[in-house]
């Protein structure tokens, strides 16, 4: 079954270290995508999902400004963020390892994320969701390199995902397939 991702019931935040005494957070308000689970085999499983990179919002406005800049996410060049998996692997009960390819400042690296997967029900159609956190190096992606960024911003970032999706009919399911 495929399922879409409801962007009204679902986030992406992030939060890093600055300074090594505060930590920043935010999240990304423009969320779209869609995914398969199997439940009696996990490794059929699937998701694509992407944020638009513009839609980072730290609550500073000056702040956001900076995030979006050439110093930064680049968002005119790189307008989008983009995570397509390639495995899922059950560890137990309801949690998943799922193990895809994320896209961000244009570089594709391998990353892996906890997932605590929170079933299905069917209140006024049909919904499921799940958590997911994962750690990024930020140099990995080439994300902020000014000297000034180098020593205020920690490497390592987390990010976090509270997702949930509704079930899409088949033929809009290949409407975004294309």
């Amino acid at each position: 079954m495929i399922w879409k991702v409801d962007p009204t019931h679902s986030h992406v935040s992030f939060a890093i270290r600055v300074l090594g005494v505060s930590t920043t957070k935010g999240r990304f308000n423009a969320l779209r995508g869609q995914l398969s689970i199997d439940e009696q085999k996990p490794a059929s499983s699937w998701v694509e999902a992407e944020v638009d990179a513009a839609s980072i919002d730290t609550h500073n406005r000056l702040r956001d400004a900076h995030l979006r800049s050439a110093a930064f996410f680049a968002v005119k060049k790189y307008p989008t963020i983009a995570f397509e998996s390639t495995n899922v692997e059950h560890v137990s009960g309801q949690d998943y390892k799922v193990t895809g390819n994320l896209t961000l400042h244009g570089v594709t690296k391998p990353v892996t994320f906890d997932v605590t997967y929170r079933g299905q029900r069917t209140i006024i159609g049909a919904h499921t969701g799940l958590s997911a956190k994962a750690k990024i190096n930020r140099h990995d992606f080439g994300l902020g390199q000014g000297m000034a960024i180098q020593f205020a911003a920690s490497e390592m970032a987390t990010i976090e995902i509270d997702l949930e999706a509704v079930q899409t009919p088949a033929r809009e399911a290949v409407a975004l397939a294309e």
